[in-house]
């Protein structure tokens, strides 16, 4: 079991330098290149941390790690690991805890299409002065994707390139931000290899996983960062040459705010959260830019299944200890089809195959089989999932592109968003129709989604939110500048406030964002470290202690 990263709340100082708001890929970076920078660092997380082998395992660990907001409903504890946001519009998923998304998302760590840098929607400056690549650099030697080394070891693979076939071509390895050999990672953090087990996206209890509380947290606390989680920032305002960071404990909401110091606050609370705490600082008499809100993108993105051909697809996860023995399922994703348009970037897209949760299984046949549900003991309901029809069971993930028309606003406090007539986005009827193409090439039927017939089930989900602090050359057109500073509405910047996560992407990347989002919060650390004649060693912690 890996060392707990995290402090009391009654250790948490009353000023800092920085204060980093929210612990995934930006808040990850930002805390360790500044900790490195010989900066006093506080890291504040809402969710509660996790440590290797503490992940929901089984259905009932699941459902206590569920949380579902939508209007005023609200269910589940509010540290629950799977935050589920229903929308009017849209729903959104995201991760809650120690590290962020990175502990619930499929670790597919791609670099986006050039098209999407060289559009206008982008500062100029970050194409043109160099550092979006050595912020990549940095990021492949953290997190360190791997493509599998053989992957038609896996039925799942050998299933996609069945499917591939109706398109023309092969799938290839996707790189996987996993470990598939025991090894000290760049942090100093022993880590063992893949079990391939499947079960990455309800938390790797392995620990063979690349997520931000295995990197760059141990990082960032082995050089001074303090860390507390289960604390949620509500606001920041400024006072005099510094800020104020307004918080209370998660559960507890409406406990009396407390609040720390700080010269720099660094908000990564995710593209929601980070939205929302400048919404609410709006509120409060904070200037911020009107663009505030504005161009959320689902980032294309669509879950989906097909289910009945003959052959097997093995996309269940077995979890660890394994719940089965038989063919090794391998990581979430192991391959990809890449549907290239060299004419029209936006009609690309990435199909990657993936699998679901072990502790998922005694539901499957709940949403799948015909007639509503198997008869028979829990146990023979997870027989039924991996000897049963549900072995044949497609889940396609896709990323492609859309028109990042959204628009995040307050009801209530809280973030909700706005995109009328979402689901007519064209991406859509595109990825229905590659999908429906593949699943008939394989005697499968489609099936857009198990819920449809509930009212979850009829409106777009993501789980790649992006947007609303979006990356602008000046408050007419963004939240932040190129070196994610926010924008004071006045024609200058805030002294001391930056935005890291994926709010700050002005559109869509047709990629799964993880490693753009560390790229961006690299080159913007490399900025600050400039502005602020700082410097930082990037170089691995067990090279340095070697050396």
């Amino acid at each position: 079991m890996t060392k707990r990263l995290s402090s009391p709340p009654d250790a948490l100082k009353s000023a800092y330098d920085v204060v980093v708001v929210g612990s995934g890929y930006g808040g990850g970076v930002a805390a360790s290149r500044l900790a490195r920078a010989g900066l006093s660092v506080c890291v504040i997380e809402r969710g509660r941390e996790f440590v290797t082998g503490e992940f929901p395992n089984r259905l009932p660990e699941l459902r206590r790690e569920l949380q579902i907001v939508g209007g005023k409903m609200r269910s589940g504890r509010r540290t629950g690991l799977f935050d589920f946001r229903l929308g009017s519009d849209i729903h959104v998923l995201i991760g809650c805890g120690l590290g962020g998304g990175s502990l619930i998302n499929a670790a597919v760590g791609l670099r986006p299409d050039p098209r999407v840098f060289a559009d206008s929607a982008w500062p100029e400056e970050v194409r043109a002065d160099g550092l979006l690549d050595q912020g990549f650099a940095r990021a492949n030697t953290m997190l360190r994707p791997t493509r599998y080394a053989s992957p038609s070891d896996f039925i799942k693979y050998r299933a996609l390139e069945a499917a591939s076939a109706c398109f023309g071509q092969s799938p290839v390895p996707a790189p996987v931000v996993v470990s598939f050999e025991d090894t000290v990672n760049p942090a100093g953090v022993e880590q063992p290899a893949c079990t391939l087990c499947g079960d990455c996206c309800s938390g790797c209890n392995v620990g063979a996983k690349n997520t931000i509380a295995l990197t760059y947290l141990p990082d960032a606390k082995a050089h001074g960062a303090e860390i507390f989680t289960e604390l949620t920032v509500s606001r920041v305002a400024r006072e005099g040459r510094h800020w104020r960071v307004h918080f209370a404990p998660t559960e507890e909401p409406d406990a009396a705010l407390r609040s720390v110091e700080a010269k720099t606050v660094v908000l990564s609370a995710g593209t929601l959260g980070s939205t929302e705490i400048l919404l609410r600082s709006r509120d409060e008499g904070l200037p911020v830019s009107d663009r505030l809100g504005e161009h959320f993108s689902a980032n294309g993105d669509i879950i989906a299944f097909a289910l009945g051909s003959k052959g097997r697809v093995n996309g269940i996860g077995v979890g660890y200890p394994p719940k089965f023995v038989g063919d090794a399922i391998g990581a979430c994703v192991t391959g990809e089809i890449e549907l290239q348009d060299d004419g029209r970037l936006d009609h690309s897209m990435f199909i990657q195959e993936g699998v679901l949760p072990s502790a998922l299984a005694p539901l499957l046949p709940v949403f799948f089989i015909s007639g509503g549900r198997l008869l028979g003991a829990a146990q023979s309901l997870i027989k039924g999932v991996y000897h049963g029809p549900l072995q044949s069971l497609y889940t396609f993930f896709v990323v492609s592109h859309d028109e990042a028309r959204g628009r995040i606003r307050l009801e209530n406090g809280k973030a909700q968003i706005d995109w009328p007539n979402v689901a007519d986005q064209p991406v859509y009827a595109r990825v229905d129709a590659a999908l429906s193409k593949a699943a008939q090439s394989v005697g499968a039927r489609y099936i857009k989604s198990p819920l449809a017939a509930t009212t979850m089930g009829t409106k777009p989900a993501t789980a790649h939110p992006l947007g609303g602090c979006g990356m602008g050359d000046d408050a007419s057109s963004g939240v932040v500048d190129h070196k994610c500073r926010v924008f004071d509405g006045k024609g200058h910047v805030h002294a001391g406030i930056y935005v890291c996560d994926g709010a700050i992407i002005p559109r869509s990347i047709g990629v799964n964002p993880l490693l753009t989002i560390t790229a961006l919060t690299e080159r913007a650390m490399i900025h600050f470290a400039r502005d602020h004649n700082l410097g930082f060693d990037d170089a691995p912690r067990h090279l340095a202690q070697v050396s």
